[in-house]
């Protein structure tokens, strides 16, 4: 009788082997399976060097694609391997670059997810590390377009099924897509890891306008999460015209202060410069800056060489020439959106990224 009950628990437990392993099999060889394997991800021109460390960060290759120009401009695509029911993920900033207009690359995403999709492509997510056309949200005048929501659009009938970008310039550009869903990741958190390895003292975070206060309390945030205490500041501006500021006032105390300026964006730099010198003339200590996207239109670089900015530090969302002052420091989200990218590859939550 003893050795019927052993037998039967024995076959009992190898039956229980063989379930557990059958149902469990396949979610481990996924978990464990290359990105490569299940997906492939693309490079437009905006920006291939990120692209790239982004690969890296993946451990794969980009997908080889064809990209170039008719003779009349007109842009020429193919793809040059199998995408069929494959997961693709397509980067692409939609900035303006060295031999392209912001036009041109927002021309080859449209292109390249319209390809994808016409080439049966089991999901389409676009990486825009920065979202062009930002700064036209509403209406700011009679019989004028919001921009912003109009690449939305396009983007959606396009075939995307997912966008994930980076410190987008007004939160509410999320809810311009209006059936896909859309990750709007921070640089904030790479930013603070490279300042608190510098010797700081009596941290002052500023915030260029009203617009941009949550975004300096997420930075305030970060770097209390360091355990650095930071205080903030804000600059009041008004504007005579789009792009020309009239007059700035500061609310909040540098004196004596380490003040770090924190921005999404920096384009010709003049009011950059100009708050900066307030800060100067306002007791700071020294002033540093913190900018996401690097636009540097006409001069910008320039204005920000001659400035009393001691140090700006930008992210590589947008390729930069090679005449960049040595007062500007460049450091990558290529891992931060390459971890978004496995995670979304395999099922993972975003939110430890936010």
């Amino acid at each position: 009788m003893n050795k019927l009950h052993n037998s039967l628990n024995i076959s009992f437990l190898c039956l229980l082997f063989i379930i557990f392993f059958t149902l469990e099999s396949p979610l481990h060889s996924y978990q464990n399976a290359k990105f490569s394997d299940q997906a492939l991800l693309f490079s437009g021109n905006a920006n291939k060097p990120l692209a790239e460390k982004v690969a890296d960060y993946l451990d794969t290759n980009l997908g080889s694609a064809k990209i170039n120009r008719f003779n009349d401009g007109e842009i020429q695509i193919q793809i040059k391997e199998n995408v069929r029911n494959k997961e693709i993920f397509i980067l692409q900033s939609v900035c303006p670059s060295d031999s392209q207009s912001v036009n041109d690359n927002l021309m080859e995403l449209y292109l390249l997810v319209r390809t994808m999709k016409r080439a049966s492509a089991s999901s389409i997510t676009v990486i825009i590390p920065y979202y062009g056309y930002a700064r036209q949200d509403r209406k700011t005048a009679p019989r004028v377009p919001i921009s912003a929501a109009d690449v939305a659009l396009m983007l959606e009938a396009a075939g995307v099924d997912r966008v994930v970008t980076i410190d987008l310039h007004c939160g509410q550009i999320q809810g311009f897509f209006q059936s896909v869903p859309v990750d709007n990741l921070f640089a904030a958190s790479l930013f603070v890891n490279y300042f608190v390895k510098k010797e700081m003292k009596n941290i002052v975070i500023v915030s260029p306008d009203a617009g941009g206060v949550e975004r300096a309390t997420k930075f305030v945030n970060y770097l209390s999460d360091q355990g650095i205490k930071a205080g903030m500041s804000l600059i009041s501006k008004q504007r005579s015209q789009a792009g020309i500021i009239d007059t700035m006032q500061l609310i909040g105390d540098v004196t004596d202060a380490d003040a770090i300026i924190v921005d999404d964006m920096c384009d010709t730099g003049g009011t950059l410069v100009k708050a900066a010198q307030l800060l100067k003339d306002q007791g700071a200590n020294r002033v540093f800056a913190a900018i996401t996207h690097p636009i540097f239109s006409g001069s910008a670089m320039e204005k920000i060489r001659n400035s009393v900015i001691e140090e700006m530090v930008i992210s590589d969302t947008i390729p930069l020439n090679k005449n960049v002052p040595q007062n500007i420091q460049s450091i990558t989200v290529g891992p931060l959106l390459g971890e978004a990218i496995r995670r979304i590859h395999f099922g993972e939550s975003l939110s430890e990224l936010f």
